[in-house]
């Protein structure tokens, strides 16, 4: 692939990287990444992912903008209050890179269209907000052998992990970890116990990046690790995760 001069100028700090060079960014370029949600952690992620030049990005997101999302939410402005989020998102991606292909899907994913649609690109980074969404992502990112960057949120820390089984004995999957979405308790959103805005944006941030490693190849993935974060104390940790002999999704369990 030949790079148009505004591509040379636009990529030059990564091109300039040993590690990704040219043949990096044309791999950044012919990458196809779904981000599902498009709020705390989707925000941050799809900025990173449409600036660093990754060519096809697809969000799926059925909420709107609200006034409180912007807090945390910065792929979103005020006068985009109202608005489908995965429209505002496509706007802000489109005028910060037109290298970019945006694909909205104004939806809840779930199991009727999660398979069909993940199929269609290479990685998933799942930014929802919620255990059993989770779970559908993970079970048809394992089934179609897609590597999956998934984060988690909550007041003052979060988490971020890559699941992809596909690529060596012993890794784990999302429900090698978290076998079954656990009950649910009150308090327990956003709206309910608050967030600091700039931990969603860590967060987030973390999880473009090793969407980038992946894509490029460069670093360490985090494949069988979960990387923990508690941004009071800016302090961080790796915990090994073990693959589930029995899971149901990657290993022999029913």
């Amino acid at each position: 692939m030949d790079f148009t001069d505004e591509q040379l100028e636009r990529y030059s700090r990564h091109i300039v990287l040993k590690e990704v060079g040219g043949v990096g960014q044309v791999a950044l370029l012919n990458a196809k990444v779904l981000v599902v949600g498009a709020g705390g952690l989707g925000a941050p992620m799809l900025m990173y992912l449409a600036a660093a030049g990754v060519g096809t990005i697809g969000i799926i997101d059925d909420d709107i903008v609200e006034l409180s999302n912007l807090q945390r939410q910065v792929i979103h402005t005020t006068p985009d209050v109202g608005k489908p989020k995965v429209e505002s998102a496509a706007e802000s991606i489109r005028a910060l890179n037109p290298d970019v292909t945006v694909n909205i899907y104004q939806d809840r994913l779930t199991l009727a269209n999660a398979f069909e649609l993940i199929a269609e690109y290479d990685i998933v980074a799942d930014g929802c907000d919620n255990f059993k969404t989770r779970l559908i992502v993970s079970d048809a990112c394992v089934a179609l052998e897609k590597t999956l960057v998934s984060g988690a949120l909550s007041s003052y820390s979060g988490q971020v992990a890559t699941f992809k089984p596909h690529a060596g004995e012993g890794l784990p999957c999302y429900r090698c970890f978290l076998p079954a979405a656990p009950p649910e308790r009150e308090p327990g959103t956003c709206a309910e116990l608050g967030v600091l805005g700039a931990v969603a944006g860590m967060v987030g941030t973390m999880q473009a990046l090793e969407v980038l490693k992946e894509i490029t190849g460069v670093g360490e993935s985090l494949a069988g690790q979960i990387l923990i974060i508690d941004a009071l104390s800016m302090t961080t940790r790796k915990v090994g995760l073990r693959k589930e002999p029995r899971c149901r999704a990657c290993g022999g369990g029913a």
